[in-house]
């Protein structure tokens, strides 16, 4: 063989190669989709909504080679009303109060629980409660010596008002905390965090044996007495799970009350983002709750409540620390899909960076964000169960859909701070 013959062979043979290796890379993503299944939603959503979950998924999801990014992209839901149907923080206040569980404060002294509690609130309470428990002890608000303090105990977290019209609560920043969604893990100081995940499986118990529709008395009244899961909901959970998604629960609920719910729907509780208290010796919860950001633990004046929720997802999902965490990230560093039925989901909805879905309960604030729909990625939903009828008024999003951090009302505005029109209901 002449060395121009082994010069053109060796070509050849490179050649060959080249396209062999080019084959071989360019097939690549193919090979790995046929190896990997994309997990496929279930029916029961309104209009296209499936359908644009389903893009959601198959876009971001783990069998796509080419999918935005290669970390792992996170979900984030609401949990009471928008994973299931009632609220879990109800459902255990009443609970408490039908066995007994809310402990007399310090020196019967009730401001001790919420530093937004009013003297008309205080003095009330005390009058209803003060001789049934020494400080400390549990109030018998299960028996029919207890009904009162029942009743009152119940107006107060239920009504933010005293049974007689007193406001209950006052000088609290409306973006950042709900003074009566606070009472509730306030009100279980002295118990453990392991304690209240028992009385919580023995709520969650009671509720999902309830008819749909079913009642309980709490002191002289008749309140809700059942939850479900939306099985639709439970179905997208999963499905965001499968295909690689980081899927997490932010709720305005009692943290070890949630993490019990939560693993009816596979999410544990280390993904799962409550109200928490801080603790003293021996585990047991105190009446005040962990800060987030430039709040200190203690401070009790930032929830999971919303732009409390912005900040605690920050915080624990993403690993924002100090006061940043209270502001918006850039965008690989926010979830790409949101769930929420509230304007308490506000501000961590708004954060989603592909899709939002909002399930409808007729909320001002939230419901004139959706439908304006500025950006082209909020989907509604009815709700799955005993859905709401259509609001016969519009929504009064250029006047008062927006309620400020003084609890002021006033229009509500996009991004770049032009006034959304009053929307109709359209989805219900």
């Amino acid at each position: 063989m002449t060395p121009r013959s082994t010069v053109r062979r060796l070509q050849a043979v490179g050649a060959a190669a080249a396209i062999a290796a080019g084959t071989l890379v360019a097939s690549a993503p193919a090979a790995q989709a046929a190896h990997c299944t994309t997990p496929r939603l279930a029916a029961g959503w309104y209009g296209d909504n499936q359908a644009r979950l389903q893009q959601l998924i198959d876009e971001y999801g783990k069998c796509n080679p080419y999918r935005p990014n290669r970390t792992k992209p996170v979900a984030v839901f609401d949990w009471d009303n928008t994973v299931v149907k009632n609220d879990v923080g109800d459902a255990q206040m009443y609970w408490l109060l039908r066995s007994g569980k809310i402990r007399q404060p310090a020196a019967g002294d009730w401001t001790t629980t919420s530093r937004y509690l009013t003297p008309a609130a205080a003095r009330a309470l005390a009058d209803a409660c003060g001789a049934l428990a020494r400080p400390g002890a549990p109030l018998p608000t299960g028996t029919p010596a207890g009904t009162g303090c029942a009743d009152e105990l119940a107006a107060v977290y239920g009504t933010a008002a005293t049974r007689s019209g007193a406001a209950a609560f006052a000088g609290w920043d409306h973006r950042t905390i709900e003074p009566a969604y606070a009472w509730l893990p306030q009100l279980m100081q002295g118990w453990t965090a392991r304690e209240v995940r028992g009385f919580a499986a023995a709520a969650r118990a009671e509720n999902l044996a309830a008819p749909v529709g079913a009642k309980q008395r709490v002191g002289t009244a008749d309140v809700t007495g059942w939850v479900r899961y939306y099985d639709q909901q439970k179905d997208l959970i999963g499905g965001l799970q499968k295909a690689g998604f980081d899927v997490w629960i932010s709720s305005a609920s009692p943290q070890p009350v949630v993490e019990v719910w939560a693993r009816g729907v596979g999410v544990a509780a280390d993904h799962v983002i409550g109200i928490r208290n801080t603790t003293a010796s021996g585990g047991k919860l105190t009446a005040h709750l962990q800060g987030c950001g430039s709040v200190k633990d203690g401070a009790d004046t930032m929830i999971t409540y919303i732009d409390g929720k912005r900040c605690w997802i920050n915080k624990e999902v993403f690993g924002v620390r100090g006061a940043a965490a209270e502001k918006v990230q850039p965008a690989a560093r926010r979830q790409v899909f949101a769930a929420g039925d509230s304007d308490t989901d506000i501000s961590f909805l708004r954060d989603a960076t592909a899709l939002r879905l909002v399930v409808n309960r007729n909320k001002n604030e939230l419901m004139c964000r959706a439908y304006d729909d500025s950006d082209g990625k909020w989907i509604v939903n009815p709700m799955f169960i005993e859905p709401k009828k259509q609001k016969s008024t519009p929504y009064p999003c250029s006047t008062t859909g927006y309620v400020d951090r003084d609890g002021t009302p006033g229009p509500v505005r996009r991004g770049d701070t032009s006034v959304i029109p009053d929307q109709t209901d359209t989805v219900y």
